[in-house]
């Protein structure tokens, strides 16, 4: 029996949708850790496969809870609310742990207590083969807010999560279809340290054809959105507050660009307001 009580308790949460070929490559990372989770949740967002079939037949002491196909955010959330582990350990479906992932992040939290995120390096793999990373995604832990702001600094994959921030700064935000994980990372690197585990013990695979990315044009406009919402709630530091107006005004610059070389003059329009207004701000800040 791999399912067993330990302090502090773990919870582990996929959200998966009609990935019945690869979720078994996830499960068995989990089912391969040095560290026995308490338990292992699934939410299935409403798949057309044999996802519920195989994981009743393969994986009986899986958790599997339903969710109408509402966004990763919406199931992430679903299992978070669920879970009764102390600790939260986020896996994507088409990614994997190494054996030694969660005992690593397990000994960092002993060490470093009273740091509520913990996240590690990762190996990237597409279409079999490993890729290197590019010098803009090198992770890093401590005071990162402001490398969170170009791009998304955190693997959810690689994340190791106390439940408590998650009462604290709130949940994944359900509005948001894509870049989810970006506006959480910002809303809680703006008020603490994050450790970080300089180990490649995640492993991404970027060779499904349904991954959010390959999904939407215009990543920044999500980005977009969260960067207005965070300015909007009034907690940032003023350090914090200028570098997030100074991306904000960059990203609104770069949809414009864009829009002006393809001719579409409805983005050109929605955001012409939106660099007015915010380079207004930042020169009132002045």
């Amino acid at each position: 029996m791999w399912l067993r009580t330990c302090t502090p308790s773990i919870s582990v949460i996929i959200p998966t949708l009609n990935r019945c070929a690869i979720l078994p490559r996830a499960l068995d990372s989990i089912l391969s850790q040095t560290v026995l989770v308490d338990e292992i949740i699934v939410i299935d967002n409403g798949s057309t496969d044999r996802t519920i079939p195989m994981l009743e037949s393969e994986y009986p002491r899986v958790i599997i809870l339903n969710e109408k196909k509402r966004g990763v955010s919406a199931a992430r959330n679903k299992g978070i609310n669920y879970a009764k582990g102390t600790w939260i350990a986020l896996v994507d479906s088409d990614d994997a742990w190494l054996p030694l992932k969660l005992e690593k992040q397990l000994q960092h939290s002993e060490k470093n207590q009273g740091h509520r995120l913990i996240h590690t390096d990762e190996v990237w793999y597409r279409y079999g083969k490993q890729v290197n990373q590019s010098k803009k995604h090198e992770k890093s832990g401590g005071d990162i807010f402001e490398q969170c702001l170009r791009l998304c600094c955190i693997s959810p994959s690689s994340t190791f999560i106390h439940k408590s921030l998650f009462e604290d700064i709130g949940r994944f935000d359900e509005d948001l279809p894509a870049c989810e994980d970006y506006d959480l990372w910002l809303r809680i690197c703006a008020r603490e340290e994050v450790l970080y585990v300089n180990e490649p013990l995640t492993v991404k695979h970027s060779d499904c054809p349904n991954q959010l990315s390959k999904q939407y044009w215009g990543m920044d406009r999500f980005r977009i959105m969260s960067l207005e919402k965070i300015l909007s709630q009034k907690f940032l530091r003023k350090n914090q507050e200028r570098a997030t107006l100074r991306i904000l005004v960059q990203k609104i610059k770069i949809m414009i660009n864009g829009a002006i070389k393809r001719d579409n003059k409805s983005i050109i329009k929605l955001y012409s307001p939106k660099l007015e207004k915010w380079e207004s701000v930042i020169l009132n800040e002045l």
